[in-house]
């Protein structure tokens, strides 16, 4: 998530509108406003089980995105299948201080009512990046500590090249 002025007095949270909007959209400008991690092609996030993605507007305007998907590791969990995945959060500028914490808890009720098969969504927050703030003020928690996977190649699949190889922490909400 791109950090923001948080200084913008035209704009409040209230202002926001949440939407539903499509993936080629939200990957689009996520490579745009995203601070570390601006590569993510709409296939990968349309292919999955689960998949929605939002699109914060003030006026006509998008000032952010969110993208959600079945877990891009759903085979490492035993509960996989009923998890969501927030892979992207993408702020522009003109976003208000407490806009994230917003559209976080906006976008968990629309999920709830979209998706109540899910048990819990997870997220994961980049330690060179970010302090994890986001979450804690979404009243998230943190998991417990594993050790770290910093490659997502399998035997059977090779993967792009990493974007980052900070040390990752997972968060986790209950529905």
């Amino acid at each position: 998530m791109k950090k923001n002025k948080g200084d913008n007095t035209d704009i409040t949270v209230k202002d926001i509108v949440v939407e539903q909007t499509r993936a080629q959209i939200a990957c689009m400008l996520n490579e745009l406003w995203h601070s570390k991690l601006p590569d993510i092609h709409w296939s990968n996030v349309v292919r999955n089980k689960h998949y929605i993605c939002y699109a914060f507007k003030y006026k006509q305007a998008i000032i952010g995105v969110g993208i959600w998907s079945s877990p891009v590791a759903a085979n490492r969990f035993k509960d996989g299948d009923k998890l969501l995945e927030l892979r992207r959060l993408a702020l522009s500028d003109v976003c208000p201080r407490n806009t994230a914490s917003f559209v976080i808890a906006t976008m968990i009720k629309d999920i709830k009512e979209r998706f109540p098969e899910l048990i819990r969504l997870i997220s994961y927050q980049d330690t060179e990046a970010h302090l994890g703030t986001i979450y804690k003020a979404s009243n998230w928690t943190q998991a417990p500590q594993q050790t770290p996977l910093l490659d997502w190649t399998t035997s059977k699949r090779k993967r792009t090249p990493l974007q980052s190889t900070a040390a990752k922490i997972r968060w986790e909400y209950e529905l």
